[in-house]
């Protein structure tokens, strides 16, 4: 492995905090801003905190809502037209910016200046997506406590972000 140059060991470390509709990805939020802030705030002109959230993919078929709660809309089954599919993806969008928000508002409190993003897709797509295009040095993720049969059935982000992030993944769980 190539050596740091100066340059490169004083340029700060990019961090992504995925947030979602869960209460685990707040905690991996507060976790960042309690044990990471100098090292996040090591630069007032250059952000370094990036907050990022998934927008799923509507497809077309029959409503339902996330796991977290009505406020996102997934489709499943017989094709439905532009009519349903248009305006769930709008909501998506919009759930995804208030998400965003109110996390940039957190770290506004505790005097973080962090940078926000959205994409659409699968999540865990998007976020190892995301981690490559925006090279990310550092991927925070809150943990779901899913019981075997729910993440083996479901699977885990953070497991497959662990697999797939070209960065190290740092996962958070429910403090106790």
């Amino acid at each position: 492995m190539a050596e740091q140059t100066e340059a490169e060991k004083k340029k700060p470390k990019k961090v992504m905090v995925v947030i979602d509709e869960s209460e685990s990805s707040y905690n991996a939020l507060v976790w960042v801003l309690d044990n990471l802030k100098e090292t996040i705030c090591f630069s007032s002109t250059e952000t370094s905190l990036i907050l990022f959230s998934s927008q799923p993919l509507v497809v077309p078929g029959f409503i339902s809502s996330s796991p977290f709660g009505p406020a996102r809309l997934y489709f499943h089954g017989p094709s439905a037209g532009p009519e349903i599919h248009n305006p769930a993806q709008e909501l998506n969008r919009k759930v995804s910016l208030g998400l965003l928000k109110k996390a940039k508002e957190i770290c506004a409190c505790q005097g973080v200046n962090a940078e926000t993003m959205t994409e659409t897709g699968d999540p865990k797509a998007t976020i190892c997506s995301a981690v490559q295009k925006y090279k990310i040095d550092l991927l925070i993720i809150g943990c779901e406590d899913y019981g075997p049969l729910k993440r083996f059935l479901v699977g885990s982000m953070s497991d497959y972000c662990l697999k797939n992030a070209n960065c190290s993944v740092l996962v958070v769980k429910k403090s106790k």
